[in-house]
């Protein structure tokens, strides 16, 4: 779950139909090490909190899995040594692929 809309909305729907859901985010980074100012951006900590309060307000069980390292490995390296060997890199091919 982002903490967005859809998220949000796809684990109302399972839950209303009676089925069983659980709420996850992968913690991808930190703010601060991509140059994000910690307020209100993208993956920020209000993400996660509204993420864990909708699935709170469903009653389902929500947990944050940090996958920094794997991200930072997986995705961000082979991102820089396909750029470097001049190789258009596809960075969610390879985040969808290894995390």
């Amino acid at each position: 779950m982002s903490g967005g809309v859809d998220s949000s909305v796809a684990a109302y729907l399972l839950t209303a139909q009676g089925q069983p859901c659980t709420g996850v985010t992968m913690k991808l980074f930190h703010n601060e090490t991509v140059g994000l100012d910690r307020a209100r951006s993208c993956c920020s900590l209000d993400d996660v909190e509204d993420a864990r309060s909708v699935a709170y307000q469903l009653g389902i069980p929500y947990y944050v899995f940090n996958f920094t390292a794997r991200f930072e490995k997986d995705v961000i390296g082979r991102f820089i040594t396909a750029y470097e060997n001049g190789v258009t890199p596809n960075p969610c091919i390879d985040c969808n692929r290894h995390l």
